[in-house]
């Protein structure tokens, strides 16, 4: 049964479980808006940073959400949440509202669910659309599914970490379907421009002449424009890492295949990512799925 939510207060505080590129980008946006921060990383290090900005930084998750009106997790995978759930056990009270903001595919959000039903939290499956930048400027979209009392009550969670908040629906999973949706056109997309530089490269083709020919018209995107300076000036800073992308696109084709649905696209990337992630590329930016592009026997270049 559903925890109910109590009456949370205009500045909630707010524990940040997990400090990678979202979950750091996330609290230094909270702590803008004015919010009470705690923040906690299974690698202390990681989450150290933040104490600059006005967080403080915890040693124990439990610590972390001991008396924090929202749980705001940023983690990896369903698996990492999880675990952090169960660190963060001793500290958690009932009724708080887990506002679960990781990409874990709508089994894992449907599992964690439960997990925060049996703890006494209220779940929120709220997957952000946007990376590092939107991310660092509070400008993300935040999918939304669950009681409507718990998203009201992360309201002002909500409004410092982005722009917009789309309702998905009531159900845990909502959020993530779509998601999924979004993450395989993001996927798709990012393989058309590397792809298309592989092809330049490989025909002896100038990459800014074909930039050139898209610049102002219905073909060319903002995301070209980046994921190509990227490739261009060789500076992989990952806004959303390759490994990731590789994870969900995981995600993607386990939810496509329970579906009925073959995604052609979406496998092609995922063995791209594969090969390219094994060649040491998993932590940088996912268009280093670039480097995937070369055929065997072929130099780079």
């Amino acid at each position: 049964m559903t925890s109910a939510v109590p009456a949370s207060p205009q500045r909630p505080v707010v524990a940040v479980l997990g400090a990678g590129i979202m979950g750091a980008a996330m609290a230094r946006s909270l702590l803008r808006a004015g919010l009470e921060v705690r923040a906690w990383n299974r690698t202390r290090a990681k989450a150290a940073p933040l104490a600059e900005d006005g967080a403080t930084v915890t040693a124990t998750a439990a610590e972390a959400v001991r008396g924090a009106h929202v749980v705001l997790t940023a983690l990896t995978d369903a698996t990492a949440v999880a675990a952090a759930l169960t660190a963060a056990s001793e500290g958690l009270h009932r009724g708080q509202v887990l506002l679960q903001t990781s990409t874990v595919g709508p089994d894992g959000a449907v599992e964690l669910a439960r997990r925060a039903a049996d703890l006494g939290l209220v779940h929120v499956d709220a997957p952000v659309v946007g990376t590092r930048q939107p991310a660092e400027e509070g400008t993300l979209t935040v999918l939304v599914s669950g009681p409507a009392a718990a998203v009201e009550a992360a309201g002002p969670v909500l409004d410092a970490i982005g722009r917009r908040t789309v309702r998905a629906g009531e159900e845990p999973g909502d959020a993530s379907r779509l998601k999924l949706v979004i993450n395989a056109w993001v996927i798709n997309m990012v393989g058309g421009v590397a792809e298309c530089l592989n092809l330049a490269e490989g025909l002896g083709v100038d990459p800014g002449a074909f930039l050139d020919v898209l610049a102002g018209g219905p073909l060319d995107t903002g995301y070209l424009r980046a994921k190509s300076a990227a490739v261009l000036a060789g500076d992989l800073t990952p806004s959303f890492a390759l490994s990731t992308a590789l994870k969900d696109t995981r995600l993607i084709l386990d939810a496509a295949a329970g579906a009925g649905v073959r995604l052609d696209l979406a496998a092609a990337s995922a063995a791209r990512f594969e090969r390219a992630e094994a060649d040491g590329h998993g932590e940088e930016d996912m268009i280093a799925t670039y480097y995937a592009g070369r055929a065997p026997g072929h130099d780079a270049g």
